[in-house]
């Protein structure tokens, strides 16, 4: 069951930077939820968009990079890794940033260098240099991703699920698209730069909704009553509490397998006889069969008493998908394929528990920086043991092998966060 919304203080205003007071106007003025909250959504669902889109249009294009900037298979997982150091590091810096700067313009700035980054990494012929500026793009979904619970649970707080299960839709869709697209636009333009630089241009367009946003919100702080001292919230540390502890291993073992497939599904499948192009559409239905459970998942589990029978139902897809891949990856791909997309129902559900386990906007954002910061460090595993253990095996097996035993650690942790309580009580 979804928490209820405490009765004080109220939810801050869609730009301030501290939550306001009940009855804060702002200056003697309310911001309007129709117009504010309506932007502010707008502003979530391109974001949202974006933020697997540099990575999974990297995974279908793995084998085109390596033969152009000669990578090996050690170095090709360093860089499939990459996408979690980043999201751990950067992601852990947020609450500090957003308690200084208003959250729009944190995602200005954080766009603006998903933008930059992904242009920069295909004009060069460097393999250090592609590494830095992956790096900076993906800085910028580092801090995306801590921001967007935190949003919905200060602008939606009784449409949660609803709002969490639609942008979970748009970043599947953002997912789905690039994985599909991406092989297809390097042919047409001869080149896997066209196919990795294109998704720069979506970054770009997320910028815009947030503008506006970012001068309402340092207006709004210029105007504000010098003589209003907020009272300054208690500080939550889920790093203290079981519920937190819980709550990052369960995201880091379900990141390291979704980071893990979109990094390699597609070589998986080159090496069971598919075609390039063919195995980019595998990986996409992945994603692209995800939309559905991304969209429904959220509201399922706030009407459920416990998370028990999803958190087992995710692993048994889970577990049936990976032995199907280890047997017969050739014969049966699309229904290994759709089991692995309901196993990756783990995603939705754990964005969606961030915000069930807190009762505040404040805990959500502790709690959504630090299951995701630490949470990545472990998933920082998933892609650079797949690329280890398929280099030196030569295969398959033993890759998957890893795949499993972390999926049974998932379940352990999800197990721990299935009963309702919250990082506030702890």
């Amino acid at each position: 069951m979804t928490p209820p919304p405490t009765a004080a203080p109220a939810l801050p205003a869609p730009i301030a930077v501290d939550p306001p007071k009940t009855g804060d106007t702002r200056a003697g003025r309310r911001i309007h939820p129709a117009t504010g909250g309506a932007l502010v959504l707008v502003g979530m669902l391109l974001v949202a968009v974006n933020l697997r889109a540099a990575v999974t249009s990297l995974g279908a294009l793995l084998d085109e990079i390596r033969d152009g900037l000669g990578l090996t298979g050690v170095t090709a997982g360093l860089v499939t890794t990459l996408p979690t150091i980043a999201f751990a590091g950067l992601g852990a810096l947020t609450p500090w940033l957003v308690r200084r700067v208003a959250p729009a313009r944190v995602l200005v700035v954080a766009m603006f260098a998903l933008a930059a980054g992904q242009v920069l990494r295909v004009l060069t012929d460097s393999t250090w240099v592609f590494v830095l500026t992956s790096a900076l793009a993906l800085s910028g979904i580092a801090v995306a991703n801590i921001l967007l619970p935190m949003l919905v649970k200060q602008h939606f707080p009784h449409r949660t699920g609803l709002v969490t299960g639609a942008y979970t839709m748009a970043l599947t869709v953002g997912t789905t698209v690039a994985a599909a697209t991406a092989v297809p636009i390097a042919h047409a333009f001869g080149s896997w730069r066209a196919g990795l630089g294109i998704w720069a241009a979506l970054a770009a367009v997320a910028v815009l909704p947030w503008v506006p946003l970012a001068l309402r919100a340092r207006a709004s702080a210029r105007r504000a009553t010098p003589t209003a001292t907020p009272t300054a919230p208690s500080r939550i540390r889920p790093a203290r509490t079981r519920l937190g502890w819980a709550m990052a291993i369960y995201f880091g073992a379900q990141s390291l397998s979704g980071y893990a497939i979109m990094g390699w599904l597609a070589q998986l499948f080159r090496d069971a006889g598919y075609q390039p192009e063919s195995a980019g559409l595998l990986l996409a239905g992945v994603t692209a069969l995800g939309v559905p459970i991304a969209l429904l998942m959220p509201t399922v589990a706030g009407r459920l008493a416990t998370l028990r029978p999803l958190v087992l139902g995710l692993t048994a897809a889970s577990t049936l998908g990976y032995l199907g891949l280890a047997v017969a990856p050739h014969g049966a791909a699309l229904l290994w394929v759709a089991l692995l997309a309901i196993g990756q129902g783990a995603f939705p559900l754990i964005l969606t528990a961030i915000g069930l386990r807190s009762r505040t906007a404040e805990g959500t954002v502790a709690l959504s920086a630090f299951a995701q910061s630490t949470g990545y460090v472990i998933a920082a595993l998933g892609p650079l043991m797949v690329g280890i253990l398929y280099e030196v095996t030569g295969g398959w097996t033993a890759p998957i092998g890893f795949l499993l035993g972390a999926l049974a650690v998932q379940t352990a942790a999800g197990m721990a966060i299935a009963r309702p309580r919250y990082v506030e009580d702890e």
